[in-house]
């Protein structure tokens, strides 16, 4: 931080869909060969064997393109993107770069020679694991123009000495000891970086013991720079900041020795941003606190930001000499105002007048931001909810700090009122993208969202904003796969969403996510598998036959049949047992193949195994039932449930009483789909085909036509195609008494359904029949009468709304 606060762009400004040019760049960074081709193998850095990618002939990319792709993959996982990609930049008469962001990715010296040679005039790549001291020859090769290079914590390009080689001309130079991996270069002249008109230079937490004079020869040459960051660096000396008389900004949180160093930055009369901060309050002792602050910032006229957290700068809060008496007066004998003269930071008191814009107190000695009276107009610490944010947004590079304050944060969620929801939200979608590997900057973020998710504010929440919440989870929860206590916050915060609208354009992602929790989890945390199989049983449940397929193409119907073994084996009833019978159940609706991975998977013998340990579980028999329907529903595999022990279980749950009448019907149901096969398809001897469909007969009979029910159909087509079977009206029975309690228990939902699916014209085809027996047109007519008259009460209620118009 050496600004104070940055600018923070808030998803809430901005609700409107994504631009074409976005939409258009983010599939292109997913199907690269839709521009490109790719070449040979290896060379460049590819990945697994992998050729680079080249452009194709007569393709061309603006500089807003160009970078673009390459903004974006901050926001999709910086950690993909390596050389591979970067290599259709090589041609630079085909493509345009100026500006690139490669912090965090895994691009190597080669991938970004080919960035450089752009002549870059800003350029970012912090935490580039791959990156050595080849990348400090390019810089100096290609660097005149770069105004702004941000090397972070991308240490291992400034190794531990120097040694002078002969410079040879402007491109090239001859090294001593190319070999020595050692040994930092640096040019004839004494320059480490050769970067003329360079004004913003960030390297953090570089630590050079062996060569004092390291720093002075760095800063020496880079007589433009306006804005330095140093943070962390140690065996800093501040005298070899004074050459540079025109710095703006100057971060030095964590650099130590800065006893030694404040009266020397006052010679630095053009800053206006000063950071000297510490993380760790034992190198922030200072004597004389009160003075010292004093003389550094009446020497700093242009001050207008200051940062001493972790520090007793701010002082103790005693300050005698800095109060005036109750009777004081001007020197024209006019009483002063005690509430505009009084400040509580000493060191302060001269910008009572001229607040400073930005003031750093978090973490401060005597906790000073809890104190009343402070000449700043934004403050960082912990006493209000104004400055936890303030906090947050200043220290989003500082992991170690920035996580009390999202620990702040949270606790302002969870027992208080948020009153900036907009920007702290936004504020921890940040936190969480920029530092994904930090655990604890990970949980802590994710139990604000929780809190966000669930609150009375969600409502307000756009669709991007959620999009944008649900995409920062989920990289957390895959980067932190085997923390439980993430685990617990992703899937509790996932679950406050609506599922699956919310989700669908993560859905893949999403399921294989899930998957792997209920499969893998060996930590002993059944809460997590618990509520995995619920969100993925809600995944499952109203999407349609394409999501379904593809649940079952991840191997769902397996992972659930290995929970329901486990059970089984066991000899263990619960909640889990129920939701996988039920994700099953949803999966196989009208998904033919995923009926046949369920039979494939020895689902029978699972069902004949948790009917026979578990007989008295109505929701479990439910469950069960219910996914057997969808896979009598299937006719190709009908003849593998036409066993003489499975057709006496169906018959024998004709008269169950369990759930109400869900699992009779459900058995019936079962029971309708292999009776309509034919009696030839009845393969059996016993129970015969007769006996059956009489049993189904008088359990249909029993039933109570205004049950309410506890099932959901998309779609009646199943139901319908049984209207048909006039060579079995029992069949017909069935379908036509399923139509008639839904329509008449559920009008609004169903009616409308039979109409649309062309149940209405079959019925009064079913009526026109001599065939159907006299209760099975009864029922028919009940259909037809229960949508005619929704029909009309919904032409008398359009009516109603128009008259009211």
């Amino acid at each position: 931080m050496t600004s104070g606060m940055e600018h923070i762009h808030c998803p809430w400004e901005n609700n409107s869909p994504d631009t074409l040019l976005d939409i258009c760049c983010k599939y292109l960074i997913s199907h690269p060969d839709t521009f490109c081709d790719e070449h040979g193998s290896g060379g460049g850095g590819g990945v697994g064997g992998q050729g680079p990618w080249v452009l194709r002939p007569a393709v061309a990319l603006p500089t807003e393109l160009c970078e673009k792709l390459i903004n974006l993959w901050q926001d999709r996982d910086p950690t993909a993107l390596d050389d591979r990609f970067i290599n259709i930049f090589r041609d630079l008469s085909c493509t345009r770069l100026k500006r690139v962001n490669v912090r965090n990715t895994l691009v190597t010296d080669v991938g970004l020679g080919v960035l450089l040679s752009h002549n870059l005039v800003e350029l970012d790549i912090s935490n580039c694991k791959k990156l050595s001291e080849r990348t400090l020859d390019n810089i100096n090769k290609f660097g005149e123009n770069l105004t702004t290079l941000v090397l972070g914590k991308t240490r291992d390009i400034l190794l531990e000495s120097f040694v002078t080689h002969t410079h040879t001309n402007s491109c090239e130079e001859e090294v001593s000891d190319p070999s020595a991996p050692s040994q930092i270069k640096k040019d004839k002249k004494g320059h480490i970086l050769r970067t003329p008109n360079l004004r913003k230079l960030v390297v953090r937490d570089f630590i050079q013991p062996n060569e004092s004079e390291y720093f002075g020869l760095l800063l020496q040459p880079l007589t433009r720079l306006t804005h330095l960051d140093l943070a962390g660096c140690m065996f800093l000396q501040a005298r070899h900041l004074l050459p540079l008389k025109q710095l703006i900004s100057l971060n030095l949180h964590s650099v130590q020795r800065m006893q030694e160093a404040l009266p020397l930055l006052s010679e630095l009369k053009s800053l206006k941003f000063l950071d000297v901060s510490q993380a760790n309050q034992k190198y922030g002792v200072f004597e004389n606190p009160d003075a010292t602050l004093a003389n550094l910032v009446s020497n700093l006229p242009n001050l207008t930001s200051l940062d001493i957290s972790g520090t007793n700068l701010s002082g103790d809060g005693t300050f005698d000499e800095y109060r005036y008496s109750s009777s004081k007066t001007d020197l024209k004998g006019g009483e002063i105002d005690m509430e505009e003269d009084q400040c509580d930071i000493p060191g302060l008191k001269s910008r009572i007048q001229n607040p400073l814009e930005f003031l750093g107190l978090y973490n401060t000695f005597y906790d000073a931001c809890h104190r009343n009276h402070i000449p700043a107009r934004v403050i960082t610490g912990d006493a209000n909810e104004a400055q936890i944010l303030a906090a947050t947004a200043a220290y989003l590079d500082r992991p170690e700090v920035l996580v009390k304050a999202l620990n702040e944060l949270f606790h302002i969620f969870r027992f208080d009122t948020c009153h900036h929801q907009p920007k702290a939200l936004d504020l921890i979608l940040l936190a969480m993208l920029r530092h994904r590997t930090e655990k604890h900057i990970q949980i802590s973020g994710s139990a604000s969202l929780f809190y966000i998710a669930k609150g009375e504010d969600k409502t307000s929440l756009s669709v991007r904003v959620r999009e944008k919440m649900i995409v920062v989870l989920l990289d957390a929860m895959e980067t932190h796969l085997r923390d439980s206590t993430m685990m617990r916050n992703g899937c509790l915060t996932l679950c406050q969403f609506r599922i699956p609208q919310d989700v669908l354009f993560e859905y893949r992602r999403l399921v294989q996510l899930l998957l792997r929790l209920i499969e893998d989890r060996d930590d002993g945390d059944d809460f997590v598998r618990r509520i995995a199989i619920y969100l993925l049983n809600s995944l499952a449940c109203q999407v349609d036959g394409e999501q379904k397929m593809l649940v079952g193409d991840l191997g769902a119907i397996d992972t659930m049949l290995k929970l329901i073994k486990n059970r089984v084996l066991h000899h263990m009833h619960d909640d889990m047992l129920e939701i996988a019978w039920s994700a099953m159940w949803n999966v196989t609706d009208e998904t033919p193949v995923n009926c046949l991975r369920f039979l494939d998977g020895q689902g029978m013998i699972y069902f004949q195994k948790c009917l026979k340990e578990f007989p008295d579980k109505p929701e479990l028999l439910r469950n069960m039932m219910g996914l057997l329907g969808n896979v009598a529903e299937v006719k190709e595999l009908r003849s593998r449930l036409m066993t003489s022990e499975l057709l006496t279980t169906f018959a024998d749950l004709l008269d169950s009483n369990s759930d109400g009448i869900e699992v009779s019907y459900n058995a019936a149901g079962v029971l309708s789909h292999i009776a309509s096969g034919g009696a030839e398809a009845w393969t059996i001897e016993h129970p015969t085909r007769s006996e059956v469909l009489e049993r189904m007969v008088a359990a249909i009979e029993r039933w109570d036509l205004a049950s309410k029910r506890n099932i959901n159909y998309r779609s009646f087509e199943p139901i319908l195609r049984l209207l048909e079977i006039y060579h079995t009206p029992q069949c017909q029975h069935w379908a036509a008494w399923a139509l008639a309690n839904l329509t008449r228990v559920y009008p609004e939902k169903y009616c409308s359904l039979v109409e649309e699916e062309g149940g209405v014209e079959l019925l009064k085809a079913l009526l026109a029949s001599p065939i159907p027996y006299q209760r099975i047109k009864a029922l028919a007519r009940v259909v037809i009468t229960q949508c005619e008259q929704f029909k009309i009460w919904g032409s008398l209620e359009h009516m109603d709304s128009d008259s009211d118009t």
